[in-house]
């Protein structure tokens, strides 16, 4: 007699996303090299800036976001009062919880543990790219930890839109308060500009598109046909741009290998905290499992994307903040999969 839960195919990560780690670390090295061998050259995409924004990146940055956006459905907000724990452990563990215990350890790590082999004034950009790592809750991958996770689709959803709308108006000052306590000059004028340019622009643009193409072609079309078109202009522009990342901080790299390291480490950290602090309190609230695990995964990952384009506008192309992002997204596949397998383990 066959098995009937042999029938059901196994969940799988796509390909790109199973080995995004493989493919980072490839950048590290691509870019490495460039930047070792093109020398002076690069300094000619270093200085393409508007207004403090980096034109090349800009652009590579607004090519990853944009497919995103094209996901979120505001109208699935009208659900929430259904089912409001879930949405409400987000938002709490998400902007009340997470960027303050990503500041606690970055400055734990920075400022105290490695206080012999970081100098003060390195430590503090390192600590502010982990600030603003922290403050931005994960608005793509998250999709697929759901899927592995058996998550609710359309809950998931929920959850992320309402990310994106609070990101609209409590990013900028959790960044400004947190950097502000850590002695670091905040430039609001370009935190606000960084918002308008990587989510306000691409969330009405997505919006805008993906409306207007439903109504026109239908939901099947769009989510079937259309949305598979982006995939590969978000890959090729989060490789190029790790690629020019790692070509800028090639030097860094070099002259302190181990650095990727230290950083890793209280990202690491980070990550396995707040997933279990919201896993247990989901448990505690009796979410059901397919909200709980989902509502952890946003909790644990992050919009790396946007954290990229914020640290480099902050503190610029070659700086320790912008690496400790870049980072993050090293260290997010393997620690993120490792969480959606305990999930799944334990699932109830």
């Amino acid at each position: 007699m066959t098995n009937k839960t042999n029938l059901i195919p196994r969940k799988q990560i796509a390909f790109f996303e199973k080995y995004l780690s493989l493919w980072v670390v490839l950048c590290i090295v691509g870019g490495v090299l460039i930047g070792h061998f093109a020398g002076d050259s690069m300094e000619f995409l270093s200085r393409m800036e508007l207004y403090q924004v980096n034109i090349p990146i800009a652009i590579l940055i607004w090519m990853m976001i944009y497919p995103m956006m094209l996901q979120i459905d505001f109208s699935s907000l009208k659900k929430i009062g259904k089912k409001p724990k879930g949405i409400v452990l987000t938002i709490i563990v998400n902007w009340l919880i997470k960027p303050f215990t990503m500041a606690f350890f970055a400055w734990l790590f920075f400022s105290n543990l490695y206080s012999a082999f970081i100098s003060p004034e390195l430590a503090g950009e390192y600590i502010a790219g982990a600030i603003i790592l922290g403050a931005a809750p994960c608005t793509a991958m998250v999709f697929v930890w759901s899927y592995l996770s058996d998550g609710d689709p359309n809950y998931t959803l929920m959850q992320v839109s309402v990310n994106d709308l609070i990101i609209l108006v409590a990013f900028v000052p959790i960044v400004g308060l947190l950097l502000g306590i850590t002695d670091i000059a905040v430039p609001y004028n370009t935190l606000l500009l960084s918002i308008a340019i990587y989510v306000v622009v691409p969330l009405a643009a997505g919006f805008v598109t993906s409306k207007a193409l439903i109504r026109s072609k239908g939901e099947k079309w769009f989510t079937s046909q259309f949305l598979p078109k982006f995939k590969p202009v978000s890959v090729i522009a989060l490789l190029l741009t790790l690629v020019l990342l790692f070509a800028f901080q090639g030097g860094n790299i070099l002259n302190n290998p181990l650095i990727i390291v230290f950083i890793a480490i209280p990202l690491i950290i980070q990550t396995y905290f707040i997933f279990f602090i919201t896993w247990f309190s989901g448990k505690k609230l009796k979410l059901n499992y397919n909200v709980c695990a989902p509502a952890a995964m946003i909790g644990a990952s992050n919009f790396f994307e946007l954290s990229v384009a914020v640290a480099i506008a902050l503190f610029g192309l070659e700086s320790p903040a912008a690496l400790v992002c870049v980072v993050g997204v090293l260290v997010e596949v393997p620690v993120m999969l490792s969480l959606v397998a305990y999930a799944n383990k334990k699932k109830y």
